[in-house]
């Protein structure tokens, strides 16, 4: 089976812009979270990226034309410029790299994932539409413009569907009622109707003769025909044009498809998404490729938007967030997680091929992958899911419990860390030192397992594990009981033996990554 190496690697996380920032902040026991007030003042603490897009500019200008560093500020949301800065950062780890990923043509692959998505672009996107067709709906809807509404004012008939009147709703619920209202009577407009066949003529218009010449003349003569449009009915913009084009550019794979444009990677790019275990399927989705030798190289990332009011809210309501202001550390008063934003992103490779070319391995050497899926819960673990997968690892990478030194858990400072250390305690020995690190940097829903295996493979090439914010007295009583060997706010000589890391997704989705030292 062919072996494979990490060659690049790069992050943006809480408080760290950079790898060399990662690793200089993992070496102390502070947690990186900060004050949310993403709703006005409130009692959140996130993991809010440390991170300035302009930096990478001199690299993208000495690449490409003037314009595209100005087109990727102004079209791609976060996630996607976290994922390039991370990718940037992975390529100046080997010198060389970014050539020999372009030589190897279709064989270099691209698997960029997220969790979430661009929630915090689609959202302002929404808002937009949300306000343009409320003005819309409330501009035909006015008497003065609507015949129909007119003509019912006149008489008060019944008529079928009509909702109630906005001044006779609750005023809480007066801004639906009116939205309801509005919108209605729109759908009633004859006015509008006489707009939209007007409308439909100007779209009408086709390109006929020299394509390229009559394109532009068509362009133009809808322009002005629209200008004319909206200046005869005083109408405001339609809704369909508030919604920008970013809705499209900032889908899923938008940073998955940015990062082979800047490295002119021309393999297999998708987006993996497999929510708190995404880096672990891409990495069993990387290592596969190359052992089956589909691919020499996999660039393999996870990005996430910082942290945004529709996650946190949705996390607070999934009752798995802290709410009271202060650090909820992993194994202790199980409080809840907390929520966090940023990228990861290994350049994954063919050992023997790289290696004799020069390249330097990074870190460890991932093992095996194994996934599973609970089939159970949406958001409480099982025993038997994370279990298989621990032993599916293990199988794939010919290793025994007794050969694990340490292991670092999904732990999210929720009910389920017991659970988690519980099912660890059936299958390895009271021996394996363990780590939990959301405390540290939090939540990322996609990029926090990348982070958390970063950390750990960071510290085995440095001969020590970092410490984390939990301290001795700290640990829950429930959970001291089964398992005793952790690692608190001191740095850990490493053990001997290999390491190992789960992690759990939303849905029931797991993935355990065997690794080992470099030899």
């Amino acid at each position: 089976m062919r072996r494979v190496g990490i060659f690049g690697w790069g992050v943006v996380a809480p408080r760290s812009k950079d790898i060399e920032a990662f690793e200089r902040n993992l070496a102390t026991a502070d947690s990186w979270l900060s004050p949310f007030n993403g709703f006005g003042p409130d009692n959140f603490l996130v993991g809010m990226p440390d991170f300035d897009f302009s930096e990478y500019k001199p690299w993208v200008d000495a690449r490409f034309p003037s314009s595209r560093f100005a087109q990727l500020e102004k079209k791609m949301g976060k996630p996607t410029q976290y994922a390039i800065a991370a990718f940037i950062q992975a390529l100046r780890q080997n010198p060389g790299l970014e050539q020999e990923l372009q030589a190897l043509g279709i064989r270099s692959h691209v698997y960029v994932g997220t969790g979430l998505g661009d929630l915090p672009t689609i959202h302002d996107i929404t808002l937009d539409l949300h306000r343009a067709q409320r003005r819309w709906d409330r501009f035909w809807a006015d008497p003065s413009r609507n015949a129909a509404l007119r003509q019912w004012l006149e008489t008060r008939e019944p008529r079928p569907g009509l909702p109630p009147a906005p001044e006779t709703v609750d005023e809480l619920e007066r801004d639906q009622a009116e939205e309801a209202w509005w919108h209605y009577w729109t759908e009633q407009s004859l006015e509008l109707r006489e707009y939209l066949n007007e409308l439909r003529d100007i779209e009408g218009l086709a390109v006929e003769g020299d394509v390229e010449s009559a394109k532009l003349a068509v362009i133009k003569e809808k322009r002005t025909r629209n200008a004319k449009l909206q200046k005869k009915w005083g109408a405001p913009e339609p809704p369909w044009n508030s919604v920008s084009s970013n809705v499209l550019w900032n889908i899923h794979n938008g940073p998955a498809s940015q990062v082979s444009m800047m490295g002119k990677l021309t393999g297999m790019t998708f987006a993996p998404v497999a929510a708190c275990s995404s880096f672990g399927y891409g990495l069993k989705l990387a290592m596969d490729a190359i052992q089956r030798g589909d691919a020499k190289a996999v660039v393999l990332g996870m990005t996430d938007p910082p942290p945004h009011p529709l996650v946190v809210g949705g996390f607070y309501n999934a009752r798995v967030i802290a709410a009271d202001r202060t650090v909820s550390k992993p194994l202790t008063a199980l409080r809840g997680t907390h929520i966090a934003g940023g990228s990861v992103v290994w350049i994954v490779g063919d050992w023997e091929h790289f290696t004799a070319k020069g390249f330097k391995p990074l870190g460890m050497e991932p093992m095996a992958v194994g996934v599973t899926a609970d089939a159970d819960h949406i958001i409480t673990p099982s025993k038997e899911g994370p279990t298989a997968a621990i032993h599916a690892a293990m199988a794939l990478a010919q290793c025994k419990p007794d050969q694990m030194g340490s292991w670092d858990l999904h732990a999210t400072a929720t009910p389920g860390d017991f659970l988690e250390v519980e099912t660890l305690r059936g299958l390895l020995p009271e021996s394996v030192l363990v780590t939990a690190r959301k405390g540290t940097f939090g939540h990322g829903m996609s990029a926090g397992g990348g982070w958390e295996l970063t950390a750990q493979y960071l510290g085995y090439a440095r001969g020590h594990i970092f410490p984390t914010p939990l301290q001795g007295s700290e640990l829950n009583r429930e959970i001291g009981k089964v398992h005793s060997r952790f690692v608190y706010d001191q740095e850990t000589p490493v053990p001997p033996g290999l390491a190992g890391k789960l992690s759990m997704g939303v849905g029931g989705i797991n993935a355990c990554v065997i690794s080992r030292p470099l030899r």
